[in-house]
């Protein structure tokens, strides 16, 4: 367990120190939007088109893989909209916990992370995990948050409104022009390879730091708008579930559809068992600002992950490998 450990820590160490940078004002929160610019427009897709083009394309086609992911995550969304619903918490709110029970922080923190520990291989079922998140989970979750009437336009329009903004997202057309180069064996000329590489080497500590800061913003804002004491009925349980359920969700089923006869590599499982323990993704506070939901239950979902996760991934690394 330690030498787990010892290879997370400083993952988890940089994410504190974004977060006390920003709760102390050394990073104005006004610099936190730049560092996420950076973060998802440039350093991010480097690293991706750089694990994605190193990566043999079948494992980046992996229908196997995508379809235990893609069958957990509906089933997440559809049990924590369910469990959620009352009279306070509506669609917009369940549906906003639902994402951010399902979404786990796997293109700012997975990647880098499942690579220290398991090698470059475990990129792969990652990124494909990424490519189900952002084009299936969100869309979904957005739609479902406009069952209640917040929009008069509806969940159609919620529906095409989320996936024009996955095609303006740079994080999947990357991974498709990694997998266009692996395909083709396609490598950039040296002065651009050299730029990719500088830029994707930053991805990991920027994006880490960036999460502290964008979690205590989070919590400022959502502080700032709070009248009364939240319930820890409102939001602990999603920490737990998307700490505990989710992982062992994607084991149980990724292991079924092995001896049901599906082609499922079990490295590919162990990645994905590992991103489905990881916390909950930052930006869906962000969504749920932008929607309306109470960004005060989804902070407190995302900062009681990602400081668990510290011991709980951690314990299911030592449990899956």
């Amino acid at each position: 367990m330690l030498d787990i450990l010892l290879i997370t820590f400083p993952f988890f160490a940089l994410v504190l120190c974004g977060y006390i940078a920003a709760r102390r004002r050394l990073l104005p929160l006004d610099a936190i939007p730049g560092l996420n610019t950076f973060v998802l427009y440039f350093a991010l897709p480097c690293m991706l088109f750089r694990f994605g083009s190193t990566t043999p394309i079948a494992q980046l086609l992996d229908l196997s893989a995508i379809a235990v992911y893609l069958f957990c995550a509906l089933v997440m969304v559809t049990f924590v909209v369910w469990v959620s619903m009352n009279s306070r918490i509506r669609w917009n709110d369940a549906s906003f916990g639902a994402l951010v029970a399902a979404f786990p922080n796997t293109g700012f923190m997975g990647v880098p992370l499942l690579v220290a520990l398991l090698g470059a291989r475990a990129a792969g079922p990652a990124i494909l995990t990424i490519l189900v998140d952002l084009l299936v989970t969100s869309s979904l979750c957005i739609a479902l948050s406009r069952l209640d009437g917040a929009d008069e336009h509806g969940a159609a329009k919620a529906a095409k409104n989320a996936l024009r903004g996955v095609a303006l997202n740079p994080m999947p057309w990357a991974i498709v022009l990694g997998g266009v180069a692996s395909a083709l064996q396609w490598e950039p000329i040296k002065p651009v390879a050299q730029t990719i590489g500088l830029l994707a080497d930053a991805a990991s500590p920027v994006a880490l730091f960036t999460i502290g800061a964008v979690l205590w913003r989070s919590q400022a804002v959502a502080a700032a708008q709070e009248q009364a004491r939240m319930p820890l009925r409102d939001y602990v349980p999603v920490a737990v579930i998307k700490l505990v359920l989710h992982p062992l969700l994607v084991l149980v089923v990724g292991v079924e559809a092995i001896a049901m006869g599906l082609p499922l590599d079990k490295f590919a499982l162990s990645v994905m068992v590992l991103v489905a323990a990881l916390p909950s993704a930052s930006n869906v506070s962000v969504l749920a600002e932008r929607f309306g939901a109470d960004t005060g239950r989804i902070a407190r979902i995302i900062l009681l992950t990602t400081a668990a996760a510290f011991l709980t991934f951690s314990g299911a690394v030592r449990l899956v490998i």
